[in-house]
């Protein structure tokens, strides 16, 4: 070490406290691993740094000209061997490699981020009233080599007779689960303190064939399963917590099963009169036998579905029955049945954290915090946008929000999401592009709770966060709080081009838009270009006819309508179905993979482009196509109500709700 430092360091001072503190304290991070004795204290630090030529020559402690050209030489010897030193150097201060004496702040670190490359993913947080069991639950990703088409139903499916617990033998129940007459009060990471009962059955023996059911993972619901017959279950859905209804996701585990036999399944207490699997849609299944030796995932099974009204006691509210069955592929299989692709909020964070960890897509990708949930679980902001040139570049862009699984039961708007982020993220010359003239922010999870917990429609507290966009209430609705305030402070410094949150729909094939019918001339129709252009880059996915632009009274609180009337006039729901296209001629009647999916969230990319192209061309395309189709429309309903109309001279002063009765 240099002699004059290394007096410096040596001199006998009193142990300052300051000094113990910040020792203690970095050890604890493992910053610091010095030995007590070897680190000088703050006096002395004082002393060393107001003698050192990096505040000499900021001007801190002594002006440049002072320094004679002999002793600015020695100034320099030692600054460059203090930056050897282990005590003294700071990580925060960059030097010129040429050897000139000019530091300079290092770029702040990012303090808001949540992953690095060494971070572990946060670990879920329940209600303390759920029970959760320790296995962690991962499926593979597949897709299916051919198509997998609708059931075509024979009109002489059997409709069984429930008989309940009474004449049945419960096999797996859940405890206690949070209804209405109950309210979320804490959270936990694992829930429920203690012991994790056993809730299946014990066998008997390598005889004893009854099925082993269990739904406490991650995003897992069914409360209850009843053995009928041999191989004949009645399942009950759980409410969504802390309600009496939304019953329709359901995911769970079954083990112990046997090969070449035909079991029959049905799920008892459904609560919507209408539903896809009336015309065709099936069930998913996954085998771990065979998604380990065969690397098949997710697939569509069952036969004899049947969708139907079940015959209410007295005084109880009617319930819908979904009865199938199934044969497993195995002996002694784990099987999972699901309502539709899963996907969890650990499922996302791996994403993220992916994304947090590529040294590219870091640079145009930010991960932050929006805000945590009622039960503390992080709610991601991602900001894509590659970096401006200038200032007058960076607040030329606009944005565009998109937004998913605000109902948590909805997956399919995860795995449009999925899409969108991986090819967004792509080095293709289109994302790079988009990257270029817009900012995204996109969050991709709204309702985390909802997701973690198996809910259908509603965050933890028991309400459907798309009906309260509107909400005052920060403590009781911070997701959807905190987006809207996002978005409000968005619009305050740019233009916000495109907002969509992405949605599953339970009783339509395809995927569509709702929009907000714009009232001012000037861009009337406007809001109907991006959809009419979405279905031309996806016709064999995307129905234009099934887009509805009505803004409805009940739907005030939605985010769509909410953020319309806040002054973004592309104002979306992006609705996908359950089940599958009935669009061209390779996909008709055929169930959506995630892969379909997937491509949904590419054709938005592509779609902006379009929409955003400074050549007019396309977009005069599609307004001249869309007031020929109202045109014909309005013709349609004068002729059904035996009236004429001169349609070349005031048909464009009809109202336009008066038009869509759909």
């Amino acid at each position: 070490m240099f002699p004059a430092l290394e007096t410096e360091l040596k001199q006998e001072t009193l142990p300052d406290p300051y000094e113990d503190f910040m020792r203690y304290h970095l050890q604890y991070y493992g910053y610091y691993k010095a030995q007590r004795g070897s680190l000088p204290n703050s006096a002395t630090h004082q002393h060393v740094w107001k003698n050192n030529p990096r505040y000499l020559l900021s001007g801190s402690f002594g002006k440049r000209e002072d320094l004679t050209p002999d002793r600015l030489q020695k100034e320099k010897r030692l600054y460059s061997l203090m930056l050897s030193s282990p005590f003294v150097k700071s990580r925060q201060l960059l030097y010129d490699d040429t050897g000139e004496v000019n530091p300079r702040l290092r770029e702040p670190q990012d303090l808001f981020a949540f992953f690095s490359g060494n971070a572990l993913l946060q670990a879920p947080r329940w209600p303390i009233e759920c029970e959760v069991i320790k296995e962690s639950i991962r499926h593979i990703e597949w897709v299916p080599p051919q198509p997998e088409y609708f059931y075509q139903p024979t009109g002489n499916e059997k409709i069984p007779e429930i008989v309940g617990e009474e004449k049945g033998t419960i096999v797996y129940q859940l405890d206690s689960v949070p209804t209405e007459d109950s309210y979320f009060t804490s959270s936990r990471v694992g829930g429920k303190r203690g012991i994790i009962k056993e809730l299946s059955v014990s066998l008997q023996g390598p005889e004893d064939n009854t099925l082993l059911f269990e739904s406490r993972f991650e995003s897992g619901n069914l409360q209850k399963a009843v053995r009928v017959n041999t191989y004949e279950y009645e399942l009950t859905l759980r409410t969504d917590l802390y309600t009496n209804k939304h019953t329709q996701w359901f995911y769970f585990r079954v083990q112990n099963t046997r090969k070449d036999v035909t079991y029959r399944f049905t799920i008892v207490n459904l609560l919507k009169p209408k539903s896809l699997y009336t015309v065709g849609m099936k069930p998913l299944m996954y085998s771990q036998l065979d998604a380990s030796t065969h690397s098949i995932g997710w697939r569509r099974e069952g036969n004899e579905i049947k969708y139907y009204r079940s015959t209410p006691g007295d005084g109880q509210q009617p319930s819908y029955c979904l009865t199938w069955t199934v044969q497993f592929p195995h002996d002694q299989d784990t099987c999972f049945f699901a309502h539709f692709y899963p996907y969890t909020y650990t499922d996302l964070q791996c994403f993220l954290l992916s994304v947090a960890n590529s040294p590219i897509k870091s640079q145009f990708c930010k991960v932050r915090t929006l805000c945590r949930s009622l039960a503390g679980n992080t709610v991601y902001l991602l900001t894509i946008t590659n970096p401006a040139r200038t200032p007058q570049e960076a607040a030329a862009k606009k944005a565009v929000v998109l937004t998913a699984r605000v109902h948590p039961g909805e997956s399919n708007g995860s795995w449009i999401m999925k899409g969108f982020l991986d090819f967004i993220l792509s080095n293709s010359p289109d994302a790079q592009l988009l990257r270029d003239i817009f900012i995204f922010k996109v969050v991709p999870m709204l309702n985390p709770d909802g997701v973690i917990v198996g809910n259908y429609r509603c965050s933890l507290a028991g309400r459907d966060l798309n009906r309260h966009y509107k909400t005052i209430l920060k403590e009781s609705f911070p997701c959807i709080w905190h987006t809207r305030n996002m978005i409000k402070r968005l619009l305050e410094e740019r233009e916000v081009l495109l907002y969509c949150d992405f949605h599953g729909h339970s009783r339509k094939n395809n995927i569509f838009l709702y929009g907000c019918s714009n009232t001012n001339r000037q861009f009337w129709l406007h809001e109907r270009v991006f959809p009419l252009m979405l279905s031309k880059n996806a016709p064999d996915k995307f129905s234009f006819h099934s887009c509805n632009f009505k803004v409805q009274k009940c739907k005030e609180g939605t985010g769509r309508v909410v953020m319309w009337r806040m002054g973004i006039l592309n104002s979306y729901t992006m609705e996908s179905t359950f089940g599958g296209s009935t669009l061209g001629k390779l996909k008709r009647d055929t169930h959506f993979t995630t892969e379909d999916l997937k491509s949904l969230g590419y054709h938005v990319c592509d779609t902006l482009l379009d929409f955003c192209d400074p050549d007019r061309t396309k977009f005069m395309q599609c307004l001249a196509e869309l007031k020929e189709l109202l045109q014909q429309e309005i013709h349609k309903k004068f002729k059904e109500l035996g009236q004429d109309m001169d349609l070349e001279r005031s048909w464009s002063d009809i109202s336009l709700s008066d038009v869509e009765s759909r």
